[in-house]
């Protein structure tokens, strides 16, 4: 998998790109159908990216032309589910609103052959919600353009809580469109760490003095304070408790066997539990939704890797790029296996391999 990248990156470069990290022409569509989807239903994901991510519309048989293919969040991971077999699509993302086109960013992307119109492609930087009527509208687009009509959805980071808003959209709409399962990478669940410090509710001294942390904290309220709105909803205060955005969506996951995949790569011995340890951005009990009750994730399973959240963090603490969530050959076979193992899933029991909640 790593053939896709070199690593060349500093802590310099997280900084100056970490518009892409945190959280990631067609105008008519006229002439721009896609080809039959020649798998069964079961086999189709839609990989959806995260917060503040600049990610194109990829499908099986088109993406970009110059540099990543899917953008540098998707690129290994639809790869290996194409090599897998998986009918796989990439749902487009900007760092704000509008259509994708390029990123000249940390391993970006040009050269697109097909540019899905604002309407359909997520504003990462913006409102959760909002988010998802966008993704609902590209799911749509699949159903219409290539009858898609069995989605496995695959969130990195902000995808998940994305993917969960697009979820209660088709639902109200009752769309023909069936969610048949949902795998998160690092998604916060409960609040990212940096975005807790953005709003106030943690400390930078919470860092202990590391510079990665800091630097992220730092560049995180950096993006909040110039309106980022997704940086203020990726909060403890916001997504959880009594009428929190957790609760607020209802049991649009009944029925949806959930898998959780988090990472822990970076530890501090007697650290502040809401910041220690964690895979850059989201700590563990918030990757596993420990305390989101089983009344809004009626069925969930877990695993955890001492890995990062992305190639961002990978590159910035001098590691490989299979110790990112989203490269680890290990996290793509857990990947490959919720989507194997959906049809019997809600069979098992609630919870394997999840921590206990710590709220009663």
């Amino acid at each position: 998998m790593s053939k896709y990248f070199t690593l060349t990156s500093s802590l310099s470069v997280l900084t100056s790109n970490l518009g892409a990290l945190c959280l990631g022409v067609c105008l008519g569509l006229t002439g721009c159908s896609g080809s039959s989807n020649s798998t069964t239903p079961d086999q189709v994901v839609v990989i959806v990216s995260g917060g503040n991510a600049i990610s194109p519309f990829t499908s099986p048989d088109l993406s970009c032309q110059q540099g990543t293919p899917a953008g540098s969040t998707d690129t290994v991971l639809r790869q290996e589910l194409l090599n897998a077999g998986y009918t796989v699509y990439t749902s487009p993302a900007n760092a704000g609103p509008g259509q994708v086109l390029s990123d000249p960013g940390f391993l970006g992307f040009s050269d697109c052959p097909v540019v899905l119109p604002s309407s359909m492609t997520v504003d990462a930087t913006g409102d959760i919600d909002k988010a998802g009527e966008h993704l609902a509208r590209f799911l749509s687009y699949l159903n219409t353009e290539y009858g898609v009509t069995t989605v496995n959805l695959v969130g990195h980071s902000m995808g998940g809580l994305f993917s969960r808003a697009a979820i209660r959209v088709l639902q109200q709409q009752d769309s023909p469109i069936k969610i048949r399962s949902l795998t998160t990478l690092g998604t916060p669940w409960q609040g990212a760490i940096a975005g807790d410090y953005a709003v106030g509710s943690t400390p930078l001294s919470s860092c202990a003095g590391n510079e990665i942390c800091e630097e992220t904290f730092i560049s995180f309220k950096k993006l909040v304070d110039a309106g980022a709105l997704a940086g203020r909803e990726v909060t403890r205060k916001y997504l959880t408790g009594p009428g929190g955005w957790n609760e607020r969506q209802g049991n649009v996951l009944a029925g949806i066997p959930v898998v959780l995949l988090g990472g822990d790569r970076f530890q501090l011995e007697g650290g502040d539990p809401f910041v220690w340890p964690n895979d850059g951005l989201v700590i563990p009990p918030s990757a596993f939704a420990v305390d989101v009750p089983d009344t809004v994730l009626p069925h969930r399973r877990c695993t955890s890797y001492y890995d990062t959240h992305s190639l961002y963090f990978s590159a910035a603490a001098k590691l490989k790029d299979q110790t990112a969530l989203t490269a680890d050959p290990h996290v793509i076979d857990a990947v490959i296996d919720a989507i194997d193992s959906a049809d019997t899933a809600l069979e098992t029991p609630n919870r394997i391999g999840c921590p206990p909640p710590t709220v009663k």
